[in-house]
């Protein structure tokens, strides 16, 4: 599996469980840490912890992956899962304003998700 496949996979989790403004961006030239940078919003705390169940459930059933990392369960404010390739940030909404980081990564190309409307200025990855 791609890191382009493993976002789009992660995504629709995440949207399948209500997470909002879900953002992946291709820093794969900017960092050497990771190819995808994912972010998304939960509306509140619980629902943070429920997107982060289903994509490590998910990933782990389905795909035989676990994150090699991940911090912020407990909290649910900020929860990351590390795949490697992909990185994936969950927030809530104050928490994901306060740190802006698709403002820091401004110059990483979004990728495309193939989630319908939520798609805006991306690109498809050769």
């Amino acid at each position: 599996m791609t890191s382009y496949e493993l976002a789009r996979r992660i995504a629709a989790i995440a949207d399948a469980k209500q997470a909002e403004d879900i953002v992946a961006l291709d820093v794969a030239e900017l960092v050497g840490y990771t190819d995808v940078l994912m972010i998304c919003t939960a509306r509140n705390e619980r629902l943070a912890k429920a997107i982060h169940d289903e994509v490590h459930l998910d990933l782990k059933r389905e795909v035989g992956i676990l994150p090699s990392h991940s911090e912020g369960v407990g909290e649910n404010r900020w929860i990351l899962l590390d795949y490697v390739d992909c990185v994936l940030h969950i927030f809530v909404p104050e928490t994901r304003e306060r740190y802006r980081l698709e403002q820091l990564w401004g110059e990483a190309p979004k990728l495309d998700l193939e989630l319908g409307a939520t798609a805006g200025n991306v690109r498809h990855p050769a």
